[in-house]
């Protein structure tokens, strides 16, 4: 870790006849030396060993006092560093100690702090790592903020260093009960603690960025209220695949929101696809190999039957794989599909993944491992959500258990 070494600089004599002793203040392969404000002469700091034998003159035990507390608190401002970053600036440690700060991190507002991340999220969005829809919650979270600071402080912005734990907690309740947009007063939970993070996020970018040096949302504990994911049973599915459908634009609709389901790709990512996203393996199996926009993490699904056969419907019609239409037209037609199929759900674009997840997944006894991989999940826990709400499959295997007991 860091490790604080007291060294004199010889060459440099007082008209007492006494040196400055420095600090080499080393972290991993870089260091940098600071004065510790005290001195002695080079004959003396010989003697005592650089101070290390047992010391007779008064002078020289407040020395090694001093020299002692300078080193506690050197580790004492690197620790508050580390737990914000582990890649601590020395340069940064030293205006620490020397209780100094950089003029960018004492004039730095929260709001620049949240444009200099959106800058940097933009150019991820230019270069297809992150999808547009993410950045522009992110343009709404500054909205929201910049609407806070107006209403509860009457400024126009404020220093990120004045972002206290009382900032951060009176935030989350003027976005809960408060916060207007179109005409609807107030946000969902699931909705404030994701703006919340979006903060969170922000601030630690400006950390790494050495803009600031602490993150007043690390106070924030919001959690997300679970719920169970809304899908469609074996036998809804069958009713929209078999139902006979004569109007061309919910005749598409349904083929693109079957394809979702049989495959798992979330909306922005089906209409991406093409047929340079299809693959054969050395056995002949056709796969969509692609990564998700929202994590770019990749995501290769086997390509099922019924996805093959909406592939091949639409084949050489344009240029990606499905047809395009926007999100808002597609759940607006999903709504007449689900009253003519007669299913009472609000069926949505993304009851789709859902769908791939529950029903046609796990519920056919695919590993859960194997289903996370396929949606491109950061980690199995996000998958471990759509296992919860399969009671078929619970009743399956108590069935099992029945025929023991008979």
């Amino acid at each position: 870790m860091l490790k604080v070494i007291f060294f004199l600089k010889a060459e440099k004599v007082g008209k007492n006849g006494e040196s400055p002793i420095f600090a080499r203040i080393s972290y991993k392969t870089k260091r940098i030396s600071m004065s510790t404000g005290k001195s002695i002469s080079k004959e003396r700091w010989a003697f005592t060993s650089n101070l290390r034998n047992v010391l007779k003159l008064e002078k020289e035990k407040v020395i090694k006092n001093s020299l002692d507390l300078f080193q506690i608190h050197a580790e004492k401002k690197f620790i508050e560093l580390f737990k914000m970053d582990p890649e601590v600036s020395l340069e940064l440690l030293k205006a620490e100690i020397a209780g100094k700060t950089k003029i960018k991190t004492k004039h730095i507002t929260i709001l620049e702090v949240l444009e200099k991340h959106n800058a940097f999220f933009a150019r991820k969005v230019e270069a297809g790592e992150r999808s547009k829809a993410s950045f522009q919650k992110y343009e709404r979270s500054t909205h929201l903020l910049k609407s806070f600071i107006k209403k509860q402080y009457g400024l126009d912005n404020m220093p990120a260093a004045d972002v206290s734990n009382g900032f951060v907690f009176t935030l989350e309740e003027y976005l809960k009960y408060e916060s207007s947009f179109k005409g609807q007063v107030g946000i969902k939970n699931n909705s404030v603690v994701k703006y919340m993070k979006m903060y969170k996020t922000a601030c630690n970018y400006c950390i790494r960025m050495d803009l600031i040096i602490k993150n007043p949302f690390d106070a924030y504990n919001g959690k997300l209220n679970v719920k169970d994911a809304v899908f469609l049973t074996q036998q809804e599915l069958n009713r929209i695949e078999e139902k006979t459908i004569t109007i061309e634009r919910l005749e598409k609709v349904r083929d693109i929101f079957l394809f979702c389901c049989y495959t798992g790709y979330a909306p922005i990512d089906a209409l991406k696809l093409s047929h340079a996203n299809l693959f054969e393996d050395n056995d002949g199996n056709l796969w969509i190999m692609t990564n998700r926009t929202k994590t770019t993490i990749r995501e290769n699904v086997p390509v099922l039957p019924p996805a093959l056969a909406i592939i091949n419907k639409y084949k050489e019609k344009q240029m990606s794989l499905l047809p395009q239409i926007s999100n808002q037209k597609m759940n607006a037609y999903l709504k007449e599909i689900a009253d003519i199929c007669g299913i009472n759900k609000h069926l949505t674009w993304y009851v789709s993944r859902h769908t791939f997840a529950t029903t046609v997944t796990l519920g056919n006894g695919v590993r859960l491992e194997h289903v996370s991989a396929m949606m491109g999940h950061s980690n199995i826990k996000q998958t471990q959500h759509y296992a919860k709400v399969l009671d078929v499959n619970i009743m399956e295997d108590m069935e099992k258990l029945k025929l023991r007991y008979k």
